[in-house]
């Protein structure tokens, strides 16, 4: 059904109510004229009289009494619906699906959704755990979060923290094996190896030398395609690792992990927030935006600084 035809059927439905047609336009917030114009279309429309209409009289013909029976209940049950799509729009509750690399989502995201949850009871977590970015549409995804690169067209991102990549060793395996003085020196010594979950191919260690990105095959001991299994290992002293910063902040600050060349520590890389639209957000998605932006952009709990690298590194 047309927009007109629609705004013609609350006109007459408003009228019979009220039993004028001008009481009839102010309630609904149009001219007088319109009201009488969208009358005659919903007349010519349906080829009968609706009313009979006089300077000072209106009342409803036969097929009018008729037609306001059929059409009354159905308008009704549209308003009620537009009015609990409006009411669940400004609603803080309901299901919130969140798309997250498993690594981001439990250090760094999952206390924000927590606190979310505790503010408003009546959200309903949806988390997937997967770095990849899918058709958001189909998977009905509300907000996603991406480690590494940008997200691509069609989706709007926001960058919320630099991932460092930091090389790191425990303290027991410096004791056992030294710590490497150079990159190429890494050659002689234990290291781990990460395996993108979506390719399946190990991922080149990349490091800072003179204000590019060098990226690195560096032999490994241990391989695997889970963060928190591989920062295990390091920390175990079993290799060295290269980590992502929010893995490695905690752990260097804890005195559980020592940085080792420090100077070619990347910055390249970031951790992304990304969603549809700006337009038309339910509210429980832009309150949820809001409390991320608020704890976490910027965070330099997940970041080590210029300094602490110096004071901690070997």
């Amino acid at each position: 059904m047309a927009f007109n035809e629609l705004r013609a059927i609350a006109t007459f439905t408003k009228a019979a109510e009220l039993g004028s047609l001008r009481r009839a336009a102010v309630a609904q917030g149009i001219t007088p004229q319109a009201a009488s114009q969208a009358l005659t279309q919903l007349e010519t429309y349906l080829g009968v009289r609706l009313f009979h209409r006089t300077t000072r009289k209106l009342s409803l013909t036969e097929e009018g009494e008729r037609f306001l029976g059929a059409a009354a209940p159905g308008l009704q049950a549209l308003q009620r619906a537009l009015h609990g799509a409006r009411q669940g729009r400004d609603e803080i509750a309901g299901p919130l699906r969140i798309a997250a690399p498993r690594s981001i989502m439990l250090p760094v995201l999952w206390p924000v959704l927590e606190e979310f949850c505790a503010r408003h009871p009546g959200i309903e977590p949806d988390v997937q755990l997967d770095d990849r970015i899918g058709n958001w549409v189909e998977e009905r995804v509300d907000v996603g979060f991406r480690a590494g690169s940008p997200p691509g067209d069609g989706v709007i991102a926001r960058l919320l923290l630099p991932l460092q990549l930091v090389v790191c060793a425990a303290p027991s395996y410096i004791a056992r094996h030294g710590a490497p003085p150079t990159i190429d020196a890494l050659a002689q010594h234990r290291c781990s190896g990460f395996r993108h979950p979506g390719t399946g191919k190990p991922m080149p260690w990349e490091f800072a030398v003179g204000g590019e990105t060098l990226a690195r095959d560096v032999a490994s001991v241990v391989m695997t395609n889970d963060v928190e299994l591989e920062a295990n290992a390091v920390v175990a002293g079993q290799c060295i690792g290269q980590l992502v910063g929010v893995t490695a902040a905690p752990l260097v600050r804890a005195g559980r992990l020592v940085p080792l060349l420090t100077a070619h520590v990347t910055h390249h890389l970031g951790l992304y927030l990304y969603y549809g639209s700006r337009v038309a957000q339910p509210a429980r998605v832009r309150a949820f935006i809001d409390l991320v932006v608020e704890r976490v952009a910027g965070n330099a709990e997940w970041v080590l600084s210029v300094q602490e690298l110096r004071r901690f590194g070997r």
